[in-house]
């Protein structure tokens, strides 16, 4: 129990615990997003909530801090089109109205060779269309000749087998170019991996299945834009890359004027609202099962519940569980990456003209860069960029990819080294250069397995975990490890969730 103490958070005149509201009583463990997205449905379902958070930060990878008294994001700072999920989270918790899209500029890619411009019509940097002149630029007409032949390939090609990983679909259909060009800076920039590790059937959702159906990969592609074009208008686009990263190429990007850690608040407001408890600093020790309840012990204390939502990282949900469940012990998944964001904030008004659009990914092996990706948040949210000043501009530069060992050795640096780090990569990077003279102030904030990492034969495991918790009445388990990357599909995984669990 972190700091010795369990701190409640109640709104005036809430209930307490031992004097809850009529309903069945629920316990949620983790105050992350999906944890309070799950609160928020079970007591709008008329259930007594308590929530309880390990640490005294809510929201999970989507927090906050200030630098150069600029409240910012701390991690995720926007949601990329995928679904209507969060759009539509937003506007029921009263956030329509703050939805914003980012300035059209685009992002750029840094290639062992140069930077380009980035695609703006792909999925994980497939392109639609080979012959678009922003592919051929970086594919050259070898690549773009290469990555023609996908038409012609029968659909068996990267469909037959069960499970498939980004990089031998891409490489089968589309090409070398492609992957190392295109596929691998986004896929690097977005989920701190190498397309070879990563499940496309986890991150990149129907894309096989529209091939099947359309006879191309870039057919597929040009699908799925299609449908978030029809589906979704600018103010409704609903997804999220990693955090710290640029908007994934030629996808619909959304975000919330303020910061994404509004969405935070105003699900914590919602939930004392409906009376639900919020414990912050209760770290959860056990979790036991007698009959139809489930108990949940804190330090000293124990909580009962007839549902139970666990919303931790896979690793320590297996744990809490596997008393209980034995069979999820064999399941346990290994710890995504640890991801370094440096916030950099710099007086600099020779990066008014956005150099490098929105921000700029770097494919591995780019010589002389560690970075793995830069956002330019002032050339990204207009919002920001007033509310920063003329000649004051955000970055965010994200350090750490699992496959690296150069990752690994980042890993270890401490903050002063990071930032050095970050002043000589964004020099590179937005070809201005960057000195500690320029900075107002700075930031580095680490996050440690917050990336769940799919890999190849990740969905086949995790739908045994969710055979095995089905089986346990009054359980619902949620969260990126389960749900993939991305808030898109951790709120639409954890309301599908609790809805079968009713």
């Amino acid at each position: 129990m972190r700091g010795g103490h369990v701190r409640q958070e109640r709104r005036p005149g809430a209930l307490k615990p031992d004097h809850a509201a009529p309903g069945p009583a629920a316990v949620v463990v983790g105050g992350g997003i999906s944890g309070l997205v799950a609160a928020r449905e079970l007591a709008m379902a008329g259930a007594a909530v308590t929530v309880l958070e390990a640490s005294d930060a809510w929201g999970g990878c989507v927090g906050s801090h200030t630098v150069a008294g600029l409240t910012l994001d701390s991690g995720a700072e926007s949601f990329a089109t995928r679904s209507t999920a969060v759009a539509d989270l937003a506007r029921e918790l009263g956030l329509g109205e703050r939805i914003v899209a980012p300035h059209p500029g685009g992002a750029w890619v840094q290639l062992p060779h140069g930077p380009q411009e980035l695609p703006k019509t792909g999925v994980l940097g497939i392109p639609a269309n080979p012959w678009d002149p922003e592919v051929r630029r970086s594919l050259g007409l070898a690549g773009a000749l290469r990555a023609s032949l996908d038409r012609w390939l029968p659909a068996t090609l990267g469909t037959s087998a069960d499970v498939t990983s980004v990089s031998a679909l891409v490489r089968a259909r589309m090409g070398r170019r492609v992957l190392e060009r295109l596929v691998a800076p986004v896929v690097g920039g977005v989920h701190s991996a190498d397309p070879a590790l990563l499940d496309v059937d986890m991150v990149a959702p129907g894309l096989r299945s529209g091939l099947r159906e359309h006879g191309s990969l870039a057919a597929a592609v040009a699908a799925q834009r299609q449908a978030v074009r029809g589906s979704t208008a600018p103010q409704s686009a609903d997804a999220q890359p990693a955090a710290g990263q640029p908007a994934k190429a030629g996808s619909a990007v959304g975000g919330l004027h303020g910061g994404m850690h509004t969405l935070v608040s105003a699900l914590l407001s919602d939930l004392r609202s409906h009376g639900a408890v919020l414990l912050s600093g209760a770290r959860a020790d056990a979790i036991a099962r007698t009959g139809q309840r489930w108990h949940v012990s804190v330090g000293g204390n124990t909580y009962d519940a007839d549902r139970l939502v666990v919303a931790l990282d896979g690793a320590a949900a297996v744990g809490l569980l596997e008393a209980s469940l034995p069979e999820l012990s064999a399941l346990r998944p290994a710890a995504g990456p640890l991801v370094s964001l440096v916030t950099v904030v710099v007086d600099l008004p020779e990066l008014d003209g956005r150099p490098r659009g929105t921000g700029i990914l770097v494919a591995p092996q780019t010589p002389g860069i560690t970075a793995k990706a830069l956002t330019h948040a002032t050339a990204k949210w207009d919002w920001l960029a007033e509310e920063a000043g003329p000649g004051t501009h955000v970055l965010r530069l994200s350090y750490g990819r699992r496959e690296e060992d150069q990752a690994k050795a980042l890993d270890v640096l401490d903050d002063d080294a990071l930032f050095e780090a970050a002043l000589r990569d964004a020099s590179t990077l937005l070809t201005v250069p960057v000195t500690r003279d320029d900075v107002v102030d700075w930031d580095v904030v680490r996050w440690a397995g917050a990336l769940p990492f799919a890999a190849v034969g990740h969905k086949q495991r995790v739908a045994e975990v969710r055979r095995i918790c089905a089986r346990a009445d009054g359980l619902a388990v949620v969260g990126g490890w389960l749900a993939g990357n991305g808030l898109a599909a951790v709120v639409a995984d954890t309301r599908a969730q609790l809805a079968a669990t009713d």
